[in-house]
């Protein structure tokens, strides 16, 4: 599952509100923190049998496969033929789709999603509607307007609040690269899913640790982790979940068995090592349509092996009738 988002942010996004501040209790807990690559496709992947939707749902994205498996073989075979070019003019354009170029189109499919949540909160945050989201806009759009000076003097927790916005101000210092103080589209993102990002790493594991760290002594200790998972009533006896959640704490959460968990620990926690599945789908489909075996692919390979890529009335015909076949 996706990390988190700071507090404020999640609510923004579930809201779309312009106004009106986030709740300082909200947000989830414990697993939540995991960020897990999500699978490129849900559907089994069965070459074999002539099901290529694992294929097509990695290659188009969800959403964008179901769109193809209405199209006929001519309409989806044209459309095909105008993603090769994109790709290759993505890339270096010469003419061919190296395997470097396919891995970054999938990525770019599966990344779908999180770009169509920033869009939704464009428009909220840049306000001068000048193509960029300037810190101050992002601030005043999600705590409202105050005088220097005033900041929540008109709530009851405004020290909580003031952590809050200073907490999402570094994350955004982090995500703004060129230190403009101006986010692009592309930083913004870094500071919506900073989990996607390499070079903010280091923030959702200082973030990670901040939330947990109770005693503040820079490590999360058992009590501090199950703490974050469970609250007992008085006189409850602890749940077999529980004990089960300490034991994943001493065996794989802490790494060197010192009783605790540093900063490198709790980031291989919550952004756990990763197979890069773009690139083992990209090696699969460049190993199956290089048909001349010289590494990279024509736009004539693809289309040759189309049905693979792509969907269509008359391959889901084949398939229906191959898995009614199995049936028999």
């Amino acid at each position: 599952m996706m990390w988190r988002a700071s507090l404020l942010l999640l609510l923004l996004l579930l809201r779309h509100r312009a106004q009106g501040k986030p709740s300082p209790d909200a947000g989830p807990h414990g697993q939540g923190r995991v960020h897990q690559a999500a699978p490129l496709s849900d559907a089994p992947h069965d070459d074999a049998h002539g099901n290529f939707q694992y294929d097509h749902e990695a290659f188009l994205g969800r959403e964008v496969a179901k769109e193809f498996d209405q199209l006929t073989p001519e309409e989806s075979q044209a459309r095909l033929g105008r993603i090769v070019d994109r790709m290759d003019r993505a890339g270096d354009g010469d003419g061919w789709v190296s395997l470097a170029e396919l891995r970054a189109w999938i990525a770019h499919t599966q990344q779908r999603h999180i770009r169509d949540s920033v869009s939704a909160a464009w428009d909220t945050y840049d306000m001068d509607r000048d193509g960029r989201v300037g810190w101050e806009e992002l601030r005043n759009a999600t705590y409202g307007h105050y005088a220097p000076g005033e900041e929540f003097h008109d709530v009851e927790d405004a020290e909580t609040y003031k952590k809050m916005m200073a907490r999402d101000e570094r994350r955004f210092r982090v995500a703004d690269q060129d230190g403009d103080s101006m986010a692009t589209r592309e930083e913004l993102t870094a500071f919506l899913h900073p989990e996607e990002f390499p070079h903010m790493r280091d923030i959702v594991i200082a973030e990670t640790l901040e939330d947990l760290d109770r005693n503040k002594d820079g490590y999360v200790q058992v009590e501090e982790y199950i703490a974050d998972l469970y609250s007992a009533e008085p006189g409850e006896e602890e749940p077999a979940w529980v004990q089960t959640e300490r034991q994943q704490f001493r065996d794989f959460r802490d790494l060197n068995k010192d009783g605790h968990l540093d900063g490198s620990e709790v980031g291989h926690w919550v952004l756990p090592p990763a197979q890069d599945q773009p690139l083992v789908e990209a090696n699969h489909l460049l190993h199956e349509s290089d048909t001349d075996k010289d590494g990279r692919l024509s736009k004539a390979e693809i289309l040759g092996n189309w049905n693979m890529f792509v969907g269509s009335q008359a391959t889901n015909y084949g398939e229906d009738l191959t898995r009614h076949h199995d049936e028999l």
